[in-house]
Formats: structure tokens, C-alpha cells, sequence
């Protein structure tokens, strides 16, 4: 079941609220707050409402891209009726290799805060991102599904522990720790945004579900609207939390025992890793899940090898399942020798996050109206801005969107297409099967 799907016809803004705070507020706040103070200091706060900024028009016009277009599976989806099967499938590419590399890269940070359960040491982290990732992945293998009310439960969870922690911290707050404000100068600030990018990720999981609503139009809006005040009161309690608290003189691994153990004692200390560990298996699982069925399309339509689309259709996607799990053992092994690369990583699957968001961005101003367009126009200049802070990460990207490119050339796919007057199968992940 895909991040933020429910088995409810149709339901409230209460329920469309959980689901969009339970599709945004992911692992991520495990790791990402610590690591935006080391890239920017103190002035980390300032990144964070960058992305606050960013995430409002992303919401609403991802909402918008779900109303009207109700069976598309999301991002490459969009890009593909707005520039075809090429664009489409670039952006493919980049939301699969940005759960492959994400999900083993999660699961260490998750694996650091099951060594803090069991007391163990960098042994111990790597031998349970193993075991959550190959759970994860056999899971996958033989279709087992998480209920989505799984994931909300864990998400409600985390929003009250954060919530609690950090009105819990406020005591020990120190005023030295904002000195200086900005050490490694302003444009790190860009730089730490370009990283928390991940933090914002999850608005276009839920697109599709627009048209549950009982009255879309009305409850929408105001589902959104409520879902972006809660992730901010978090995001920015947790952002001034960490510096105010925590500072900057010994990074952590788990920054969010380390605030929870701040505020609420050694009593917060085992519920909060415990919870961080069902979290991150949860939320790697839902999303390991949507890009092996993605991969699975696109090497039916052949915008991938052919041989990843080799399952039978509705079958289990065992060999897209194969390629993530080859990707992430890849990642596994490079972080058993280095952790450090942890960093490196997460900037990596960032950046390719933030090109599917600027892909989808430029989808949305030629696919709306009006003031939608007029708010996909502000989403797509302030998608630029933080991808202007990419620096030498966007070769993957770049990589990747001429590795798509290459192979369509290769595999003989029609690259030249027009939007008009074709004929196309619905049912496709990515828009194929069109003819003109």
C-alpha cells in the first residue's frame, strides 16, 4: 500500500489532514535537523523556513494536479501529460533511483537508533539496517502489505513525542548555543536547505487521493491548509529544539533521543528509538513498494530494460525488487566502512527528489490555470533556488536524465510526440501505448 493510502471511500478533512501530516512527516526528522545544523549552524532555522515556503505551493498544486487528473500515479505521471513519455520517464529514473539509494541510507540512520536501544555499538547499527532493509525487502518479495492506519498510528505518535519534547526542552535551552548565528557563512543556509529537501517530500504521495474526498473542492483546501500548520508548528519547533538544545559541538547520530532525553529524561529515551525504528521500516517499506510497481511499468513500456517488467501483470514486481535490493546492498557496503558517507547520501536522494519536484512543477504550469498556474509558477521559481544550491550533486540527476534518454534511443522508443489527437491506455503507470 502506497505512503498515505486508506481503503476508505470517501472521508473527512479530519482523516485527509492525518493523511497528508502522515504522508510528510517521515524518518526524515530522525537524522535531517542535526544535519542541517552541521551544514549551516544556527542559521539552520532560516533553511528550514525556505522550505516551509517551498513545501505551500508544492501542496497546493499537487492537490490540484490530483483533482484533475485522478488516475495518475503521480509526479511522472503529470510530467507525462504535460511533455510526454520522455520527460515522463526521465522523471522515472529519478524517483526510483531516489528510493533505492534512500531506503538503505534510512535504514542505517534507523539502525543507529536500534544500537541505542540495545546499547551497542557501529556494529550493531549496520547488523539492524540490514535486518530492517532485508525485511523490508522480503516483505515486499511475497506482497505483504503495511496498513496505512499503521503508518498514521506511528506518525500521530511521533508528532505528540515531538511535540511534547519540545515544549519539554524549552528549560534547557541555551542562549550560546545561536553563537555565532551563521558560521559557515549564508550561503550554507541555501546548502542546508538543498539537503532538507527530503523533509518536505510526501505532499505528491497523497495527490491521488484528492478525489476521496466527499466534497474535494471545500475540503481540500482547508485538509491542506491544516496539514501544513501542524508540519510547521513540528518542523520549526523541532529546527529552534535542536540548535537551542542540542547545539553543534558533538553531532549525533540520533539527535531526536537526544532532544527527547533532554526534555522527558531517560523514561523518553527507549519509546522514542523504539517508535524511530517502526517509523523508518514503515515508511521505507511504503515507499520501497511504489517504485518497484513504477520500475515494473516503465520496463513494460520499455523507458527501463525490458527484462525489469519480466512479472506477470499484477503480479508481485520481484525484478524491479531485485535492482532495489542490489542498489541497496550497493550503499550498505560502502556505509560498513565509511558511516560518514551518511551525509553524502542523503544529499544525493535529495537532489533527486528536488528534480522530480521541478519536473513536476514545470508540469503543473502548463497543465493549470489561472491562479493554480499562477501558484505553480511560484512553486517552480523556488524550486530553482534551492536546485541552484545542488553544487556537484546534480551530476546524478544529470547522470540519470541521460541514462533515460540513451536507453529510449537504444530500445528503438519514439522520442518525437504530440499531445493531441492520441489514443491511451489508462491503465499505464507512465503514459505509453499513445498513438497519434
Amino acid at each position: 500500500m502506497a505512503k498515505g493510502e486508506t481503503t476508505s471511500r470517501h472521508f473527512g478533512v479530519g482523516t485527509g489532514t492525518a493523511l497528508y501530516v502522515g504522508a510528510v512527516l517521515g524518518p526524515g526528522v530522525l537524522l535531517l535537523p542535526a544535519l542541517a545544523v552541521q551544514t549551516a549552524g544556527p542559521a539552520s532555522v532560516v533553511a528550514w523556513a525556505v522550505l516551509l515556503l517551498v513545501s505551500a505551493p508544492l501542496a497546493v498544486i499537487f492537490a490540484a494536479l490530483g483533482v484533475r487528473y485522478p488516475h495518475s500515479p503521480g509526479p511522472a505521471g503529470y510530467v507525462a501529460e504535460a511533455f510526454g513519455s520522455t520527460a515522463s520517464a526521465v522523471t522515472g529514473w529519478w524517483f526510483f533511483t531516489g528510493v533505492a539509494v534512500g531506503a538503505p541510507t534510512m535504514s542505517m540512520v534507523g539502525g543507529a537508533y536500534v544500537a541505542i536501544l540495545l546499547g551497542g555499538s557501529q556494529a550493531t547499527t549496520l547488523v539492524a539496517a540490514v535486518g530492517m532493509f532485508g525485511l523490508v525487502m522480503i516483505g515486499n518479495s511475497i506482497g505483504l502489505k503495511v496498513s496505512s492506519r499503521t503508518q498514521l498510528a506511528l506518525t500521530a505518535l511521533l508528532a505528540i513525542i515531538l511535540l511534547v519534547a519540545i515544549l519539554a526542552t524549552i528549560p534547557e535551552a541555551k542562549a550560546s548555543n545561536w553563537e555565532p548565528f551563521a558560521p559557515h557563512g549564508w550561503l550554507a543556509v541555501g546548502s542546508a536547505a538543498n539537503l532538507l529537501v527530503l523533509s518536505i517530500s510526501g505532499w505528491e504521495a497523497v495527490a491521488h487521493l484528492t478525489s476521496r474526498f466527499a466534497s474535494p473542492v471545500r475540503q481540500v483546501p482547508i485538509a491542506i491548509g491544516a496539514a501544513f500548520l501542524v508540519i510547521t508548528v513540528l518542523y520549526v519547533g523541532l529546527a529552534t529544539s535542536t540548535v537551542a538544545v542540542l547545539g553543534n559541538a558533538k553531532p549525533s547520530r540520533v539527535p531526536l533521543v537526544d532532544l527527547v532525553s533532554a526534555g522527558l529524561g531517560e523514561s523518553g529515551r527507549a519509546v522514542t528509538a523504539a517508535l524511530a525504528v517502526l517509523l523508518t521500516t514503515v515508511t521505507i517499506n511504503a515507499y520501497i513498494a511504489g517504485a518497484a510497481e513504477l520500475g515494473a511499468a516503465m520496463g513494460r513500456e520499455r523507458v527501463m530494460p525490458r527484462w525489469l517488467g519480466g512479472d506477470a501483470a499484477g503480479s508481485v514486481p520481484r525484478r524491479a525488487l531485485v535492482v532495489i535490493a542490489a542498489v541497496g546492498a550497493a550503499a550498505l557496503v560502502a556505509l560498513a566502512f565509511d558511516d560518514a558517507a551518511i551525509p553524502a547520501l542523503v544529499h544525493i536522494v535529495s537532489n533527486c527528489f528536488v528534480v522530480v519536484y521541478l519536473a513536476s512543477s514545470a508540469a503543473a504550469v502548463r497543465l493549470l490555470s489561472g491562479r493554480m498556474q499562477v501558484t505553480a509558477l511560484l512553486a517552480l521559481g523556488l524550486v530553482l533556488v534551492i536546485v541552484s544550491f545542488s553544487g556537484s550533486y546534480l551530476v546524478v540527476p544529470g547522470v540519470l536524465a541521460f541514462a533515460a534518454v540513451a536507453y529510449m534511443q537504444s530500445s528503438g522508443k519514439v522520442l518525437k510526440e504530440t499531445r493531441t489527437n492520441r489514443r491511451c491506455d489508462k491503465r499505464s503507470h507512465i503514459e505509453s501505448n499513445c498513438v497519434d
